[in-house]
């Protein structure tokens, strides 16, 4: 039984940043899904895999496994990389790459 500690990604319909505070703690897949033969659809019987808790720190969903002996794994979120700010500055002579069309 071990959980996955993360901070999720916006989705492609997001623009601001509101949701993306959240951490989440899920447990793995014990086991593969199934196909189902009457109808092709993919089951599961694990329940824990319906399971999604959401935190607001890292801290309080590290501390909710750890008091429920609940073996954890964090992710920590990729960070974007600073844009420049002025439209100026793709021209700017001092960049750190050449600026070529």
């Amino acid at each position: 039984m071990l959980a996955r500690i993360y901070q999720p990604a916006k989705t492609a319909m997001q623009s601001g940043k509101a949701r993306g505070r959240k951490w989440v703690l899920e447990y793995e897949p014990e086991r593969p899904r199934e196909i189902e033969p009457l109808m092709g659809w993919t089951a599961s019987s694990d329940m824990r895999s319906q399971v999604s808790l959401e935190f607001d720190t890292k801290e309080e969903a590290i501390a909710y496994a750890e008091a429920r002996a609940i073996a954890h794994r964090v992710f920590e979120p990729h960070k974007p990389a600073p844009k420049s700010r002025a439209y100026s500055d793709n021209f700017r002579f001092d960049r750190k790459t050449p600026w070529t069309h």
